[in-house]
């Protein structure tokens, strides 16, 4: 096995283009490369002195017996991929070849950062990733700003530093020793084939991208300055302020009109607005205020930013971005969290964002900013001929908890009517569920089955009730009658909550004894759990097998002795820190998890079925398609999503879809 990290430099800012984009930059450049074989020392070739990756390295590099290994591998095979031009076919081909130590740390629930894992596996300061890192990088990784001191040059060069250089060069050399480090210990642990398989599909379809409607984000942030430079004149009229934007000069502008508020965030102007008594300037502020808040272009600018020469953008998907369920995270664009899109006549609104028709925007809807903001996912489009397809999971996460409950009254219903908000609200209410229907009294029962069923699932209680009543089902209930939904809900669950327990149970034990445990669901065995621990590495985990032969690690769990709660250490906001679970946590990471697996298994169906995936989202996937057999290929898509996995005998799954120009909410 070969492990290599690549220095780079490229005048596109890698944080907004993507890695992609970034080296495809026409001055994209390889400084630094280092590499070993196995466990000889590292060795180092200086790109910046003309020595090219030609000879020994070239020949390790490319000899398909050699595993090929790097931190975040994606980055190293798509520069060297450019370096060598090698065509996409090659490219993909190559990804055999390769595996990601990144990867390696996420499945084991370790930090992404190559920095943050050395950390958490408590290396020493000889072996960790060296500090000075972040330095080097930003002078001679990036484009530098022209001074007298620096003779007006735009980029550092070794020769500007030579000391510097040699430092670079240590710390290039250091991330291999690092990486070999990390796999070394990691290497008890083993990651299924399948999941490197997953990998390398995975980056096939974020190497290939997704097409961009150029023309649709050039309009959108033509419009989208035209409607903010309105707003700001216009409270620059009513205020007389400088800058209206400013919260210091806009409270005490608010503070002379008699309106005094703590902050001008969202709620807090929101709530000011009900207000039937301020002042006709104050009202007329606070909206502009609103409006402005929602001028953010910061979508539009990624697609222009990140999209390649051929109107693609790459990368908008982290495999495994999720380490405790193993889900994807979005990047970029984040498609895992567009704006929902709710306007009719989708089609003509492009068309006047196209045409930059900012005028007529405003006088059909009013809102620009919301206008625009709704239709950041439309700037998706499928390539030229092709059309998009478009199918999800129908309820995925519902079927799943009962699936893995064995909630037979749940799992009836789904292979029946599918009307689980329906049978929720009559087992909870005790009315008959024909009667929930539109224009019958009984029907308002049906939004608050919906959300007890999305609240209450993985040990919810009045809490998470009113979370997710963003309809407004619960009205001015107290507390008292929505923790009777709460108990009614777990009385006609007894299977679901019996999950929680037994999670929680096994888990405990499994950390007190050391022990494996069989956690049983409807469908036989659901997971096993255990402890596994390796002399290599400091850390032991606590791991969940799932049925689909995938684990769940959680690093070094303990039960504490004051409260008897599970904890154990992921990578949070504040750093490597430790984080609470229990059996409903528990059950939401499983319910999650197989979900993910669900996913993955319909791709792999998909990818046989000849058909082209250029992304997905949770329990969605986009497929570009020819037209001419579009709903055809619909009708087929659906069926084999609808089909469960082998281990996943009796788990009732349906799939919906459909056809479009460009992407939407359907």
């Amino acid at each position: 096995m070969i492990t290599i990290d690549l220095e780079t430099y490229s005048p596109a800012p890698i944080a907004d283009t993507g890695a992609y984009r970034y080296a495809q930059d026409p001055e994209f450049q390889i400084l630094l490369c280092s590499y070993a074989m196995d466990n000889e020392p590292v060795e180092l070739v200086d790109c910046s002195t003309g020595d090219p990756l030609i000879g020994r390295v070239k020949q390790l590099l490319f000899d398909p017996t050699i595993k090929k290994r790097a931190w975040n591998a994606a980055f190293e095979w798509w520069c060297l991929s450019e370096y060598f031009q090698l065509s996409q076919q090659q490219r993909e081909d190559w990804l055999e070849q390769w595996e990601d130590s990144m990867v390696h740390a996420l499945y084991c629930g370790l930090p992404a950062s190559l920095k943050e894992a050395g950390k958490a596996l408590r290396l020493g300061e000889e072996q960790a990733k060296m500090r000075e890192g972040a330095a080097l990088i930003r002078y001679f990784c990036v484009p530098c700003r022209p001074t007298k001191a620096n003779g007006g040059r735009t980029r550092n060069l070794p020769l500007h530093a030579p000391e510097k250089w040699e430092l670079f060069c240590k710390y290039n050399r250091r991330d291999v020793e690092t990486e070999r480090t990390i796999d070394r210990m990691l290497e008890p642990f083993h990651v299924p084939e399948s999941i490197w398989e997953q990998w390398r599909d995975d980056l096939r379809m974020n190497s290939r991208g997704i097409a961009i409607d150029r023309q649709l984000a050039d309009g959108a942030l033509f419009c989208q300055r035209v409607y903010t430079d309105k707003l700001v004149n216009r409270a620059r009229e009513i205020t007389g302020l400088g800058n209206p934007n400013s919260t210091a000069q806009l409270m005490a502008w608010l503070e002379q009109q008699g309106c005094s508020l703590p902050n001008l965030q969202k709620a807090t102007v929101a709530q000011e607005l009900t207000d039937s008594t301020l002042p006709a300037n104050v009202r007329e502020m606070l909206q502009l205020r609103q409006g402005l808040g929602k001028t953010s272009t910061t979508k539009y600018e990624v697609v222009e930013a990140a999209a390649g020469p051929d109107d693609r953008i790459r990368g908008c998907l982290q495999f495994y971005g999720a380490n405790r369920t193993g889900r994807w995270a979005g990047r970029l664009l984040q498609v895992q969290n567009l704006p929902r899109t709710y306007l009719r006549g989708q089609p003509e609104v492009r068309e006047l964002i196209k045409r930059k028709d900012e005028a007529a925007l405003e006088m059909l809807y009013g809102d620009v900013a919301d206008v625009l903001s709704q239709m950041i996912r439309t700037v998706l489009i499928p390539a030229p001929g092709k059309v998009f397809i478009d199918a999800d999971f129908s309820a995925i996460e519902a079927r799943l908890l009962a699936w893995e409950a064995g909630e037979d009254w749940v799992l009836e219903v789904f292979r029946t009517t599918g009307k689980i908000y329906e049978a929720t609200a009559s087992k909870m209410f005790g009315v008959p569920v024909d009667t929930i229907v539109k224009g019958h009294p009984n029907y308002s029962y049906r939004q608050r089955g919906k959300v007890a069923t999305l609240a209450l699932g993985y040990n919810g209680g009045v809490g998470a009730m009113r979370r997710m009543d963003t309809g407004g089902a619960l009205g001015c209930l107290p507390d008292a009658a929505i923790q009777d939904m709460v108990t009614r809900w777990r009385q006609q669950n007894p299977r679901i909550t019996a999950l929680w327990r037994a999670l929680d149970r096994a888990c405990k034990e499994t950390i007190r004894t050391g022990l494996p445990h069989t956690v049983n669901g409807g469908a036989g065995r659901l997971a096993i759990i255990r402890m596994e621990a390796s002399s290599t590495c400091p850390l032991s985990f606590l791991t969940i097998q799932l049925p689909s032969e995938r684990k769940l690690y959680y690093a070094a769990p303990r039960i504490d002795k004051t409260d008897g709660r599970i904890y154990y250490r992921e990578q949070t906001v504040t750093g490597w820190a430790e984080s609470e679970t229990y059996g409903g946590k528990l059950a939401e990471n499983l319910t999650q998890a197989i979900g993910r697996d669900c996913l993955e298994y319909a791709l792999q169906q998909l990818k046989v079925a000849g058909y082209r995936v250029v992304f997905h989202i949770h329990d969605e996937v986009v497929i570009e398609a020819d037209a001419a057999r579009a709903d055809e290929q619909l009708a087929d898509i659906r069926r084999i999503m609808s089909q469960p996995a082998p281990w996943a005998t009796g788990l009732p799954l349906n799939a919906e879809g459909w056809v479009g120009e460009f992407f939407t909410k359907d």
